[in-house]
């Protein structure tokens, strides 16, 4: 395998992303949008949403999966392999460290509010997320009942998100053919 510039801005990109970004997933969406689409210009807004639906829905974290499919995208297999080997490495070895430490690390207060704080900085870059996204959504009745809906069902009702996932690709489909079959009858 030859390590060529595509290759290294891909592992150095998903690095960084892995390496400052704290609570998962959704919290790095913005900052990889921000990276491969505007940065970089690996993919473009549509393609980068399109991207998030698929990782969402199979299986493993998000941010793995986005970045599978962005290196894959920009640099074949390889790319692949490394922008996953970049966004995973900073979370394995911070993990790594903090297992051998953890009883001293939770006994200080200090550490605890600072997972407090990070936390909460999470929650903002989730939102962060859910704005950036649903800008690109689309915008009618349906997509906003849907989401709606879904929301509530996640949140208060405890429903699986793979379902609404799910229901959500069942019910874009039917309104898709719905109106291709509206399409057909007016010509």
């Amino acid at each position: 395998m030859r390590f060529n510039g595509n290759r290294a801005k891909l592992f150095f990109t998903f690095l960084k992303i892995g390496a400052f970004t704290f609570g998962g997933g959704y919290a790095m969406i913005p900052i990889i949008q921000r990276e491969v689409t505007q940065r970089h210009r690996w993919v473009t807004d549509d393609e980068m949403l399109e991207m998030l639906a698929i990782s969402e829905s199979t299986p493993g974290p998000i941010s793995i999966n986005a970045a599978t499919f962005i290196g894959y995208r920009v640099a074949g297999f390889w790319g692949s392999v490394l922008a996953t080997l970049g966004v995973v490495l900073p979370s394995f070895i911070i993990i790594t460290i903090i297992a051998l430490f953890l009883r001293r690390f939770n006994e200080y207060k200090i550490v605890r509010y600072a997972f407090n704080g990070i936390r909460a900085g999470v929650a903002a870059l989730v939102i962060k997320a859910f704005a950036v996204m649903s800008k690109q959504c689309p915008k009618n009745y349906i997509s906003y009942a849907f989401a709606a809906a879904g929301f509530i069902a996640v949140t208060f009702f405890n429903f699986s998100a793979i379902l609404i996932i799910a229901l959500g690709g069942a019910a874009g489909l039917l309104v898709f053919l719905r109106s291709a079959k509206i399409r057909d009858n007016k010509k």
